[in-house]
């Protein structure tokens, strides 16, 4: 068997119409503007798949045996991997650590401090009340 034909992201991208559709799954290109009309997910969904690797799709949807086995008839070669960019990971912002016990603490000796000042006011103002009336 010859050499393995090298594509780029950029050439495989090209191919995304419904007369000429290719897709990069596990590295691998392949051609599957014959298939488009019997596809099961219906051909959106091979059309918005093209000019990226669409391993993830396809692995999400989670294709039989049967339907990874027919792959190899619209194999057309591989993806030059150093023409994908790379995937960069997301990094949550830094953020102060939430202490639940702090902030618990926190609202305890504020309510150990105000409920007896309400307590104090409503009988200050009912002392207030009962001598003005």
């Amino acid at each position: 068997m010859g050499s393995k034909v090298l594509f780029t992201l950029k050439e495989v991208a090209e191919h995304n119409d419904p007369k000429d559709c290719w897709l990069i799954i596990h590295g691998k290109v392949y051609d599957v503007t014959k298939f488009l009309e019997d596809h099961p997910g219906g051909d959106d969904v091979l059309l918005s798949a093209t000019g990226k690797d669409a391993t993830n799709d396809f692995e999400d949807v989670g294709h039989s045996t049967t339907a990874k086995s027919m792959m190899d008839e619209f194999y057309v070669g591989d993806i030059d991997t150093a023409t994908i960019p790379s995937k960069v990971e997301y990094t949550p912002p830094k953020q102060a650590h939430y202490n639940q016990d702090k902030t618990s603490e926190f609202i305890i000796k504020i309510l150990q401090f105000l409920v007896p000042m309400v307590i104090l006011g409503v009988a200050v103002g009912i002392r207030f009340y009962t001598k003005s009336v």
